[in-house]
């Protein structure tokens, strides 16, 4: 189940929208806050505290402006009534084993990921280097002032779900951010022109 919900793109033919409930979304400390809300301004992380949120996530594939072969992630969490927060991310492939991941509505973060795969059988993806890109400024971001992010997702053979867990730290200061929890996925054959412009970033970077 876990290589066919990472097995979407163009030449597979289809993608993947998963829906469920983050049994838990967390923060760090009240002075996390400001820099949480500055990220959410761009659809990056979410400033929020709440349990048993419904969640979704859309993994949608096709091919950039630039022609590079794109995977979607764009995840929708409803933390209250009324209240939506959209963390959005483009993934690229970078050469074999590797995936570059732009973050937020303008692709202003690239983050060098490095995926495993877990002796159960689990996936584990861990952030590495990022850059900063807007406009003629780009700059390797300090990961003193930002956060190493550990994903993990595994398939649940009991309940037939897909589980994930999501935490974002600072080697300094400790926990910023993350959700975890669980979710079923369907695999619509949309891809490339088919995919809906929502999920598409505002602006496209050219820049690793």
């Amino acid at each position: 189940m876990l290589r066919r919900r990472f097995g979407v793109s163009t030449a597979a033919g289809y993608s993947c929208v998963g829906r469920g409930t983050m049994d838990r979304v967390w923060h760090g400390p009240a002075w996390t806050l400001p820099f949480l809300h500055l990220g959410a301004w761009r659809n990056i992380l979410v400033p929020d505290a709440a349990t048993d949120v419904p969640f979704s996530v859309e993994n949608y594939a096709y091919r950039d402006s630039l022609g590079r072969e794109t995977v979607t992630v764009v995840r929708t969490f409803e933390v209250r009534p009324g209240r939506r927060r959209r963390f959005d991310a483009t993934l690229v492939a970078d050469g074999p084993g590797r995936v570059l991941d732009y973050l937020g509505t303008h692709q202003h973060l690239a983050v060098d990921l490095r995926p495993s795969v877990l002796p159960d059988g689990s996936l584990r993806i861990v952030s590495g280097a990022q850059r900063f890109h807007e406009g003629p400024v780009s700059f390797r971001f300090p990961m003193a002032l930002s956060g190493t992010a550990v994903l993990t997702e595994g398939w649940d053979e009991r309940r037939e779900r897909f589980t994930i867990d999501v935490a974002v730290s600072n080697a300094r200061f400790g926990p910023l951010a993350g959700y975890s929890g669980s979710f079923t996925c369907e695999f619509p054959a949309v891809v490339g022109d088919a995919v809906p412009p929502a999920v598409r970033p505002l602006r496209e970077e050219a820049r690793r």
